[in-house]
């Protein structure tokens, strides 16, 4: 099952806790850029409908933001989601 998030956060947009925001020319940044992310939302979404049953499946952004990050920097399946797991905590502790 998948969702569309309205919400979701563009790199542009981002505010760190402790202040500031990303650069524009910050690698990530650069890279999500380039990528068409509304074309791969409607593959993405296609490809999850069906039964409308299971958890509510990660928004694109963070699904293939993972596997980008995962491949660039050469990272383990267990080290991208302990990476994603600290940020998560970090966030909440703020």
């Amino acid at each position: 099952m998948y969702r569309h998030n309205e919400r979701q956060l563009q790199f542009e947009k981002f505010k760190f806790v402790v202040g500031g925001k990303l650069r524009s020319d910050n690698r990530w940044v650069k890279l999500a850029k380039q990528i068409p992310w509304e074309g791969i939302e409607e593959l993405y979404a296609s490809s999850l409908s069906g039964t409308g049953k299971g958890a509510p499946a990660l928004s694109v952004r963070m699904a293939l933001g993972a596997m980008i990050i995962k491949e660039k920097l050469r990272l383990s399946d267990e080290e991208t989601a302990e990476q994603i797991r600290d940020k998560e905590e970090n966030e909440e502790r703020s």
